[in-house]
């Protein structure tokens, strides 16, 4: 009997397929712009000469850089694996130190720990990306009138602080347009490439690899420093991994082989045979294989891609930020979702406006694509090389492939990884040097945080003391407080007394005739079946009216304290409890350094300044303003 396929299932992948054209391939998509004219770029320290056969290794390298690094790495091995449908350096951080808490493997602590490294490399591309994007896009009306070159930067910052601006509002509302407008910049760069390649078909040769092995094998005196540079096609190569969540496997690998591979690869192939009809086209090959007639609308074409391609690695960063925190590397952060129906749709503030002032700077300090390019180079490598090591520990104990076998592939693509770093570490001075301080500090700033956590709370743990004991004690005939009416929830860390609870009773003499502790637990999965959501335990004595409960979140799901109490039954709870005129109760804690061991004092104090920034919990719990209470407390670190 044969299947009839059903045409709603048909448009529904398809729309899935062009929601991840807007928002998946952005970043890579918008590489043509920049990446050739960067290698040929007359003021880089190491220039590579203009001739027939540079031009022909020089696409080669970059056609085939993109197979191995994008299309094999990623889509064809590295989506094949996810933590729970999601995907990512962040994901393989939770696969990691999931192996590393149960089975206290050292390999997956050290890896793990690389991972937090490269997650702060994403960090500081987030911020490269939108400089480099808009300015490249924008320097595109130089070929239109070259007496515009002054206004460049000041168009670029103002579209910028715009980009920005409008984060609040969410890209859910503005995302079914990401989207159509990908589709025509994919469709317009690969007709554009194919009319650029008529101009001298002799560049079609560069589709065979050997043209590459020549240029690297026999000029390797600048080869080598090209690789810096070529780096530039495989931006947003982790976007494809990282958003595998959001779209699923299959559509960005649909979206990737059928659609933007191949008109990346026209682009690229058009712009080298444009050079190798006329040299003088080094200056802008991409905008310059438009006809003159269609110059201006390819160049707000770009400028409509380059921000979607910024939206795409902000909205990225405002991701890997949410998650670092909800695993502990970060503190607790303002988030805002923008959508009640599209998931991952978030706003971090804090974030935001970071990224902001570090873009303007980016912009006004470097003022063109071409010097930021050596920035960006290094930043694209070290994540791609760290997501391809995680990866291949990952498989082999997800599927315990053999080591010999996984060698095979992981050697020759680690070997290209290598060596674009080695390539890139030569523009250290240049510019490379930009995204490892940046990485550095994100680096620092969140393991600083892990370890200061762990820190206040086995002295949190040591102030509070035993649940269970402290229960005995207010629940006895003897010394018992006061029990007034109505529901108190005290959250806490574990399963030790609040400090919130101990000073209610210790100074007011009262409690509650419903109290529930309740601890908030993040799992290292992004979300947490139903099931799986609520345990509660009576602590010994039903007739107390003390639960506690625990609830569990995923790392990236909202978490909405009072919807999950509201799922709890009164035999859960010793009694039905009064969620609509319930008093939520929380510590704050206030941070002293002391002469503790644990830290070193800089880091210590570095701990406590980041602190600050720490959402308020009220918030960060979805709980009413209006009925929680602070209690306030110190403790030394």
């Amino acid at each position: 009997m044969t299947s009839v396929r059903s045409p709603k299932k048909d448009v529904l992948r398809l729309a899935v397929v062009v929601g991840a054209l807007g928002v998946v391939f952005g970043d890579i998509g918008t590489s043509p712009i920049y990446t050739i004219q960067t290698v040929f770029n007359p003021e880089d320290p190491h220039p590579v000469p203009v001739s027939d056969p540079n031009v022909l290794g020089v696409v080669s390298l970059i056609l085939w850089s993109i197979t191995l690094i994008v299309t094999i790495t990623y889509v064809l091995l590295a989506l094949r694996i996810d933590h729970d449908g999601e995907g990512g350096i962040m994901a393989l951080i939770s696969l990691l130190r999931r192996w590393a808490g149960t089975q206290k493997t050292g390999a997956a602590v050290t890896l793990a720990a690389l991972g937090v490294f490269g997650a702060a490399l994403f960090l500081g591309d987030s911020m490269i990306t939108p400089a480099i994007s808009v300015l490249s896009a924008v320097e595109g009306f130089k070929t239109i009138d070259p007496g515009f070159e002054p206004w460049i930067v000041p168009v670029t910052a103002v579209i910028i602080a715009v980009l920005f601006s409008v984060q609040r509002q969410g890209t859910a509302r503005v995302g079914r347009l990401f989207g159509p407008v990908m589709i025509a910049w994919f469709t317009v760069i690969g007709a554009c490439g194919t009319w650029g390649i008529t101009k001298d078909a002799a560049i079609l040769k560069a589709i065979s690899p050997t043209y590459a092995i020549d240029f690297l094998a026999g000029n390797f005196e600048y080869a080598f420093f090209s690789l810096a540079a070529i780096v530039l096609a495989v931006t947003g190569a982790e976007a494809l991994y990282a958003d595998m969540g959001h779209f699923g496997r299959r559509p960005i690998s649909v979206g990737w082989l059928f659609l933007v591979f191949p008109a990346c690869a026209l682009s690229y192939l058009g712009q080298g045979a444009l050079i190798l009809s006329d040299s003088d086209n080094i200056s802008a090959p991409f905008f310059l294989l438009a006809p003159g007639w269609a110059r201006i609308p390819l160049i707000v074409l770009a400028c409509a891609a380059t921000i979607i391609a910024s939206q795409a690695v902000i909205t990225g960063a405002f991701s890997v930020a949410s998650q670092a925190a909800q695993l502990g590397y970060l503190p607790r952060l303002r988030i805002l979702h923008t959508s009640r129906s599209a998931h991952g749709q978030i706003y971090v503030p804090w974030v935001n406006w970071l990224l902001l002032v570090s873009v303007l700077t980016l912009v006004f300090a470097f003022r063109s694509s071409a010097a930021l390019a050596y920035a960006f180079g290094m930043a694209v490598t070290g994540t791609i090389t760290i997501t391809t090591i995680l990866f291949f520990y990952v498989a082999h104990r997800t599927w315990s492939t053999p080591v010999w076998l996984l060698a095979l592939a992981a050697v020759p693509l680690l070997a290209l990884d290598a060596l674009l770093i080695a390539a890139n570490l030569t523009k250290l001075v240049h510019g490379a040097w930009l995204p490892l301080a940046i990485a550095i500090s994100f680096f620092t700033i969140m393991t600083t945080w892990q370890r200061g956590r762990q820190l206040v709370t086995a002295r949190r743990e040591r102030l509070e003391g035993p649940l269970l004991e402290f229960v005995a004690e207010i629940g006895g005939d003897e010394g018992r407080p006061t029990v007034v009416p109505g529901t108190a929830i005290f959250l806490n860390r574990g399963a030790t007394a609040p400090l919130a609870l101990r000073a209610n009773v210790e100074r007011n003499h009262v409690r509650h005739e419903h109290v529930v502790i309740l601890t908030v637990d993040v799992q290292t999965v992004p979300r947490v079946a139903d099931a799986d959501r609520l345990q509660a335990d009576p602590l010994g004595r039903p007739e107390d009216g003390i639960t506690h409960v625990v609830v569990r979140f995923g790392y990236a799901e909202t978490l909405d304290v009072p919807a999950a109490l509201a799922r709890l039954t009164p035999q859960q709870t010793e009694g039905p409890i009064d969620l609509e005129d319930a008093t939520y109760f929380l510590s704050r804690i206030e941070l002293r350094a002391s002469t503790r061991p644990g830290m070193a004092k800089w880091r210590k104090r570095l701990f406590i300044a980041t602190s600050h920034v720490t959402a308020d919990a009220a918030d960060h719990f979805g709980l009413p303003r209006d009925r929680v209470v602070m209690l306030g407390s110190h403790v030394d670190v």
